[in-house]
């Protein structure tokens, strides 16, 4: 099947998304080249196209516009690939989250991958997943004002609204007309591009909640355990084994206590270096 026009809503991956074009652009006439492409986008290197797609080469916010124009993409468009370029280059979290939010906003992103920007917010909302483990529990309400008042801390009305409506979308939770809610095990797929901000922005919102437990619970109602302790550097990859098969023993034992849930807690586990290696004094 020939190729098509390629989609940049499509994707949120540059390099990628220029590498389809050209492509495209290549069976659409045999002739195209990258040294045309480079005349086109008022450029003097006719490699640079190339070097950009094998990522050896970064668009600069000038050379971005260019390719744009070289490409022939509307001002929506232009604006879309602008923003993968900067995602791409983004060294903070911070800043990636902050493109990340004009990307997954853009109508037709939406329109071409709203599920995954879905998938997406469910990681980095530490509600969502606290409500669809609430939703287990017999006595859930898919009520948001129920929901906004049971969470601690507490969110607001809209927000539980919208999170139900997220849930519904993910096909994580089915609410019927009479009430009743059914809570599906759904797999959830993120776009590898932004995959590991997700996790991130997860794991600094219930760390965040891990905080704000040691002033709002008692003692009896939380566990925050530590140690510190120093070790020898082989250690640590069996460390995390260890670590990783304590959480499956915890969910293990989770999944076959009673049905009769009643509470949403978080167990967090965690191990982080406390200093850099220290290298031995010479003898």
């Amino acid at each position: 099947m020939p190729p098509t026009r390629p989609d940049v809503f499509a994707t949120l991956d540059h390099r990628q998304f220029l590498a389809d074009w050209f492509d495209w652009r290549k069976h659409e006439n045999p002739r195209f080249s990258h040294r045309l492409f480079a005349r086109l986008a008022g450029q003097r290197s006719p490699s640079l196209l190339s070097e950009v797609i094998k990522g050896r080469r970064n668009l600069t916010a000038s050379t971005s516009l260019a390719f744009c124009k070289a490409m022939d993409l509307d001002e929506e468009e232009a604006a879309f690939f602008g923003l993968l370029v900067q995602l791409d280059r983004a060294v903070s979290d911070e800043e990636r989250n902050e493109i990340w939010e004009q990307l997954s906003a853009t109508r037709r992103f939406q329109q071409a991958r709203r599920i995954e920007g879905e998938a997406v917010r469910y990681l980095s909302v530490w509600y969502l997943p606290a409500i669809r483990e609430l939703a287990t529990c017999p006595g859930f309400r898919p009520d948001p004002v129920w929901i906004a008042a049971t969470l601690v801390p507490r969110i607001t009305t809209d927000q539980a609204e919208d999170a139900l409506a997220t849930l519904q979308a993910l096909g994580m939770l089915q609410i019927d007309t009479d009430g009743g809610v059914t809570v599906r095990d759904t797999t959830i797929v993120t776009p590898h591009e932004v995959a590991g901000l997700a996790v991130h922005n997860y794991h600094r919102g219930m760390l965040g909640r891990a905080i704000e437990s040691i002033a709002v619970f008692r003692p009896a109602e939380r566990h925050l355990g530590a140690v510190t302790v120093a070790i020898p550097g082989d250690l640590l990859p069996r460390l995390k084994t260890e670590l990783s098969a304590f959480q499956e023993r915890i969910l293990d034992l989770c999944d076959s206590a009673s049905p009769d849930r009643d509470r949403v807690v978080q167990i967090n586990l965690q191990l982080f270096p406390l200093s850099a290696l220290i290298e031995p004094e010479p003898t």
